[in-house]
């Protein structure tokens, strides 16, 4: 079993996302939290965020709602661009600069490990 959990229009780049979300992939969710906690990029607590958001809605997936954190792991978690913000910035001589202030997405998927009996 398994379930997802979204966080939209996060206002971060995904490039500074990514090397976040690259640190949690495929690791148990224990491991993983303990990971986002840890780490000192501020991207890190929105995916945190997004993980316990995954597990709890896995908890409500689950018809008594009794499930062991120990038996999950993050399946998938990937990050996708947002739209951008697009402003200018004056430059020299009448000129502009185009800045962009790029948004994400992220998805986190986690799932039960599959126990062989």
């Amino acid at each position: 079993m398994e379930a997802r959990a979204k966080f939209r229009f996060i206002p971060t780049s995904p490039r500074k996302m990514r090397t976040v979300i690259d640190l949690i992939r495929g690791k148990s969710v224990e491991e993983a939290l303990s990971i986002l906690h840890f780490t000192k990029k501020h991207a890190a607590r929105d995916a945190e965020k997004v993980l316990r958001s995954a597990v709890a809605n896995l908890m409500n997936k689950v018809e008594d709602g009794r499930i062991e954190i120990s038996d999950l792991y993050v399946k998938e978690a990937y990050v996708d661009g947002g739209p951008m913000l697009k402003r200018v910035l004056p430059a020299p001589q009448g000129r502009a600069y185009r800045i962009r202030k790029r948004s994400n997405h992220i998805t986190i998927v986690v799932a039960q490990k599959e126990t062989n009996s």
